[in-house]
């Protein structure tokens, strides 16, 4: 799962303790001082630090909302902070006029490419459009002034390391080839320009995603056999009221069931599902925390699913789409090719898996 929600930029929607021995600064602190200075209680400067007069300003905030002052951030004081605590960095685009938590996130990153401490303030601005350009310009990437799946994958990214190859052998396929490098199949087809559907020949030379070899050892907890992942995807299915076949297939389609599957911008596991969306389901959708293995995953994925499903009236395509796309870039921009093919994919899928 990548679309619109993305690592290292994006902040948890969990809760947050604020101790003053905490001094390295951090995004997230900064949207919240952002979001307490909005509501008009002083957080002192905003510089991501988690000082004393954070803590005192979000203790005085959460007395008067009637949240229980505990000096963290949950989902009742996300809440009570509006817009302002609201929503991830990643789960919609971001341009000029946009207000919320995940702008102030933005912007405190933005500030070493020219972003003015003032304009730190959670309003998408000219000038904060002007520093995203300059940050787009240096990554390489279209100057647009507008924060969408490209910018947070950069954002999200890091230093590529050499380039490695697998020399396909008889018999083999994109599915076990990823198993056998802990990789995505989607990712490796896409890593290689091809279609997961392409036809691979032995002494073929393919080149292996970032994160082969090693994402076994970032992975969310140990690995499962696949007959227990199907298992546990049916499970769920029925329970969120999904089709498993539909389900299966998505799934297959992201990772070929493993769970030891990180990808290059830190989607995990079986449903791949970024940090970020892990929260927003388990703070929104479930209200609890699911377990950090196979089954919390799968369990959130599926659930992931079904409000996809739920945000386009049933319609699998769509519903996919918003997946892989995000569900506002698709009702605002239509479907991105690249979407268009893995939808195809997963529909090809679809009761063969």
């Amino acid at each position: 799962m990548r679309r619109f929600a993305v690592v290292g930029v994006a902040v948890s929607v969990g809760v947050l303790a604020f101790t003053p021995s905490v001094l390295a600064a951090n995004a997230r602190v900064a949207a919240l001082q952002i979001g307490l200075q909005a509501h008009g209680f002083d957080p002192g400067p905003v510089d991501g630090v988690r000082g004393q007069l954070t803590t005192t300003a979000l203790l005085r905030f959460q007395k008067a909302r009637g949240i229980e002052a505990t000096g963290l951030v949950g989902r009742a004081t996300r809440r009570a902070l509006g817009t302002r605590g609201r929503p991830l960095l990643g789960q919609r685009e971001l341009g000029i006029g946009a207000v919320g938590w995940d702008v102030a996130v933005l912007e405190f990153r933005l500030r070493r490419y020219g972003l003015g401490a003032t304009a730190v303030d959670g309003r998408f601005t000219r000038h904060t459009a002007k520093a995203l350009r300059r940050y787009q310009t240096r990554r390489g990437l279209d100057p647009d002034g507008i924060a969408g799946p490209h910018t947070y994958r950069a954002l999200a990214g890091s230093v590529r390391p050499e380039t490695t190859w697998h020399v396909v052998e008889p018999g083999e396929s994109f599915f076990s080839i990823a198993a056998r490098y802990h990789v995505s199949p989607w990712r490796l087809a896409r890593r290689n320009r091809l279609s997961l559907m392409t036809v691979i020949v032995p002494d073929q030379r393919l080149v292996l995603p970032v994160g082969a070899r090693v994402a076994a050892s970032r992975s969310a907890g140990p690995p499962a056999g696949r007959d227990t992942v199907r298992r546990s995807i049916d499970y769920w299915s029925r329970a969120y009221g999904v089709d498993p076949a539909l389900a299966r297939a998505l799934a297959w389609m992201e990772s070929g069931f493993q769970q030891d599957v990180v990808s290059s911008v830190g989607a995990i596991g079986v449903m791949q599902l970024l940090p970020e969306t892990w929260e927003f389901v388990d703070t929104v959708l479930l209200g609890a925390r699911t377990p950090r293995d196979y089954r919390g995953n799968v369990r959130a994925g599926v659930r992931y699913l079904r409000w996809q499903l739920d945000e386009f009236g049933g319609d699998r395509r769509l519903a996919l789409a918003g997946w892989y796309q995000g569900a506002r870039a698709v009702r605002e921009r239509g479907l991105y090719d690249d979407t268009k093919e893995f939808v195809r994919i997963v529909l090809v899928l679809y009761g063969s898996v």
